[in-house]
């Protein structure tokens, strides 16, 4: 009797995970989103080209439990090849030196998501706003889940420290960027 109490309570216990699926990042869906003040007066945008990523969101209490994802440092879009080539020199990303940006999940409460961002060599702990939006069947019969990601982070934090002081004061790029993304994952078969 003990044994089948043992196995019962094991049972529900593993329960939990059972509605946990592996979501893969869909990159054609997704969105790795930045701004940056430039001369101290306008916002530059940009994003990422390529990355990769993974989740396992938990469809009964619609939870995400991880996530992982990895962007190449080398797809940089600016829309401006010039500036595209300087963010990824030395003097900026070295992104020949370092080639991938690293986000691991740590958790998620209430509206905000703790990790750890690699960027530049450097990890730091990050807290980001946090956006659940939901499941969904799509037309072919796949099972898509949409997140979002927000916040603010120092590029100096990260040794990203290149700039250039301006004639009439102030500098030519902003310390503060401003993060988007937007990810959709499609449940893996």
């Amino acid at each position: 009797m003990k044994k089948i109490t043992t196995m019962v309570a094991i049972t529900l216990l593993g329960s939990a995970s059972l509605f946990a699926g592996h979501y893969d990042v869909d990159a054609s869906h997704s969105n790795i989103g930045f701004k940056v003040k430039h001369m101290m007066i306008s916002d530059v945008t940009g994003k990422f080209d390529k990355f990769t990523g993974a989740f396992e969101y938990d469809e009964k209490t619609k939870t995400l439990k991880s996530l992982n994802g990895k962007i190449e440092a080398t797809s940089i879009n600016t829309a401006n090849a010039t500036r595209d080539a300087h963010l990824k020199s030395a003097e900026l990303f070295d992104a020949q030196k370092y080639a991938e940006i690293i986000f691991v999940l740590d958790k998620v409460q209430g509206d905000s998501a703790y990790g750890k961002l690699t960027i530049h060599g450097v990890t730091k702990n990050v807290v980001l706003d946090f956006e659940n939006n939901g499941i969904i069947k799509d037309p072919w019969g796949n099972q898509r889940v949409g997140l979002g990601l927000s916040g603010k982070l120092n590029r100096k934090d990260y040794g990203i420290t290149w700039n250039t002081v301006l004639e009439a004061g102030g500098v030519a790029v902003g310390e503060t960027v401003k993060l988007d993304i937007q990810l959709e994952g499609i449940l893996a078969k």
